[in-house]
């Protein structure tokens, strides 16, 4: 992946890297091999590879980030699984929630893609509503973006929800590095 990223930029010029990853994350690094991609992202050096600083954030968490605009904001990414996070006062919260049983399995297994194949659009569209009713209700958030490669496959939106767009974790990836030097620039006594 990375010899790959490196040839597609060799023309670029940027100053640090951001990369979105599909699974937990602790302390900017992946903390288990994805069960979608190759193996070896756990222990890699990123930095060192890309010769360059990098965070690594869970890439729903990087999609929230690219859609929040402010307060609570529950995150709900309808893709592959479930991503989820969860964003209080601009602090991200990465959550597995996709894990959490549901009915005779987990939330990701009705609403992630095995479940959109398995029952089909109509009750499919149906666990979707009865998801975020239940999150809503155990979160309280003031703000549900649904996002994902699947959002599109929604007639309509659940009450209170928001469609988000996977262009939003470029966004997120921006975010990442803007909080750094907010953060900075707090510690030094400067304004942003």
């Amino acid at each position: 992946m990375v010899a790959a990223v490196r040839r597609l930029t060799a023309d670029w010029k940027y100053d640090a890297v951001s990369i979105g990853y599909p699974g937990p994350v602790f302390h900017n690094r992946p903390l288990a091999e994805p069960w979608n991609l190759g193996k070896g992202w756990v222990g890699f050096n990123f930095a060192a590879a890309f010769k360059r600083p990098v965070k690594v954030m869970n890439d729903a968490a990087m999609q929230a980030l690219g859609s929040y605009k402010r307060g609570k904001m529950l995150f709900l990414g309808l893709g592959t699984g479930l991503g989820t996070a969860l964003i209080v006062d601009g602090l991200v919260e990465p959550m597995e929630l996709g894990h959490m049983p549901y009915k005779r399995a987990t939330f990701e297994d009705y609403v992630g893609l095995r479940g959109l194949q398995r029952f089909g659009n109509k009750k499919w569209r149906r666990y979707v509503a009865d998801m975020v009713e239940r999150l809503a209700a155990a979160l309280e958030p003031e703000d549900i973006v649904l996002g994902g490669g699947n959002v599109d496959k929604l007639k309509r939106l659940p009450a209170g929800c928001r469609a988000g767009d996977n262009a939003n974790a470029f966004r997120g990836g921006f975010r990442l590095w803007e909080m750094t030097k907010r953060e900075r620039k707090k510690k030094t006594g400067t304004r942003t």
